[in-house]
């Protein structure tokens, strides 16, 4: 690859410099809202797993509603990959109305599914919308937030799953009560709350700007100046102080040769940081969250109409979780809170297997334990897409995310099924081991982060990549 030129830009401290605002804030609704969608798809495939095994319904067995799980997490790679490639070609802004448009059309087909095969497909693709939704919303937001409150709200808008996942525990309770809705319509109504909640944001998302940083890798010097006014001027400034000038590399669209000698050699202990943390977390996730109901049923007794009520305090503790701690990923650093909460995820899990594997545990404690481990675990999973989103260049920052994403979706992939099926056979062993699998890579990853960690905390993204 030649070498590239350079421009002379304010624009990257300019947006650094930029107090919170009543923009930032609707940008960050705009585009965050992906995580919303993720967690009320996971929610409902969660909550619906014991009622999709009815008659009425698709008469689906525990290792098919994994087996959906997976065939969506699959999807997610898929996607991630694609989109991810062309929101570094594209652009921020076409790639995000793009993705939540597939998404939205093939969540509100899967309720439409007539059979499980139908069903499937329909999973995949929008599967496929919200993993390109991941790799082109974390490039857009971390270039758009000032550096000193990048760490804490990547964490707010990563916990923001969780908002999606208790919604879609209030919506399945709803729908899924057959005194109210009869229970061969109430899971199709589910899917179709998504769709309506996709098609409204995207209606809001034609006003996030495109991204000035990635203008200026790509040369567009004076659109980019255009649209830092604009910023500007809807945060409330009407004429910027002067800021200082760094040199900004003009990348234009870069190919897979740049890409991984990015991640093999140039950043090559990140890219084993990155991996790590993300493997450990998809993993751990995919695992408890998509089997969720399924062990609540089969080694609680709780009815499939009452999951929801389970799932309500498990969504409020991983919503809190990052809203308490964010902050101190700014404060404290990057590399002291991703190996605490990923250290301390693991070793409560570990005690939570224990207990369960004794015996000790009934679907009240059971919630109440998760709810306890997935309060550090939500705030662990989050600082993987800080990580992954904040240590790489501008040029490949979508395809970074998307190569790291579906790697970690891929192996998390097979957690749904092997998981599913351990609920069907209600072994209470089996679950105890998968339990220790998950925490084992937990605390794997924090050993991994205490040594490769990086010090990112509150410097701008050029400074973390200043060499080309």
């Amino acid at each position: 690859m030649t070498e590239p030129r350079f421009i002379e830009s304010s624009i990257p401290a300019r947006l650094d410099a930029l107090a919170w605002s009543r923009w930032h804030a609707r940008v960050v609704i705009a585009l965050g809202i992906t995580w919303i969608l993720d967690g009320l798809e996971a929610s409902l495939v969660s909550n619906l797993g014991p009622m999709l095994q009815d008659s009425r319904t698709l008469g689906l067995t525990a290792g098919e509603v994994g087996l959906a799980s997976s065939v969506y997490l699959v999807g997610q790679v898929l996607g991630a990959l694609v989109f991810g490639h062309l929101t570094d070609r594209l652009g921020r802004k076409k790639l995000f109305l793009v993705t939540l448009a597939l998404y939205l059309t093939a969540t509100a087909l899967s309720g439409a599914s007539p059979s499980f095969r139908i069903f499937l497909v329909f999973r995949f693709f929008a599967g496929c919308g919200i993993g390109g939704e991941y790799s082109a919303i974390n490039s857009a937001i971390d270039e758009l937030v000032p550096a000193r409150l990048r760490g804490r709200i990547d964490l707010a808008i990563n916990g923001s799953y969780w908002v999606g996942v208790g919604a879609g525990a209030i919506l399945t309770l709803l729908l899924l009560d057959p005194t109210k809705i009869a229970t061969r319509i109430g899971w199709r109504l589910a899917f179709g709350f998504g769709a309506v909640l996709g098609l409204v944001i995207l209606l809001v998302r034609r006003d996030v700007p495109e991204s000035p940083r990635w203008l200026l890798m790509h040369g567009f010097e004076k659109e980019a100046e255009a649209t830092m006014t604009y910023i500007e001027r809807a945060a409330g400034i009407s004429e910027a102080a002067e800021r200082r000038k760094i040199r900004v590399p003009v990348m234009g669209a870069v190919g897979f040769g740049h890409l991984f000698r990015t991640i093999f050699v140039r950043h090559r202990r990140r890219a084993i940081l990155v991996l790590s943390l993300m493997l450990a977390q998809a993993f751990l996730y995919n695992a408890i969250f998509f089997s969720y109901g399924l062990i609540l049923r089969n080694f609680h007794g709780v009815s499939p109409d009452r999951v929801g009520l389970y799932m309500l305090p498990f969504a409020v503790g991983n919503f809190l979780g990052p809203l308490v701690l964010g902050p101190l990923f700014d404060r404290w650093g990057r590399r002291i809170m991703i190996t605490a909460t990923y250290a301390l995820s693991g070793i409560l899990l570990t005690a939570t297997g224990a207990l369960f594997l004794a015996g000790m545990l009934d679907a009240v404690t059971q919630t109440v334990a998760w709810c306890v481990v997935f309060f550090f675990a939500s705030s662990a999973a989050s600082s993987a897409y800080l990580t992954v989103s904040e240590l790489f260049p501008v040029e490949l920052r979508g395809m970074v995310i998307a190569v790291f994403y579906a790697a970690a979706t891929l192996v998390g992939a097979f957690a749904p099924s092997m998981f599913g099926k351990i609920a069907g056979s209600g072994d209470p062993k089996l679950l105890f081991d998968g339990y220790a699998l998950a925490s084992a890579m937990m605390i794997g990853a924090a050993i991994v982060a205490r040594v490769y960690g990086v010090d990112s905390e509150n410097k701008s993204l050029e400074e973390l990549n200043v060499s080309y």
